[in-house]
């Protein structure tokens, strides 16, 4: 097992920390979304679904 690790260490090391952005990310994500905050970005001027994606602040 320790033959293992020593051998793959730079694999698992990377994979720990890809995985732990990834994980920040989609927590943020839904923070804003809680928050009603978008991430999309908000051009929607070219959008298709531009009608039903966002509410219009009248």
């Amino acid at each position: 097992m320790l033959e293992f690790l020593s051998a793959n260490l730079a694999t698992i090391l990377i994979s720990l920390v890809l995985i732990a952005i990834v994980t920040a990310i989609i927590i943020s994500m839904v923070k804003n979304r809680k928050k009603g905050k978008s991430n999309c970005g908000c051009n929607c001027a070219h959008c298709a679904m531009a009608g039903s994606c966002h509410n219009r602040q009248q």
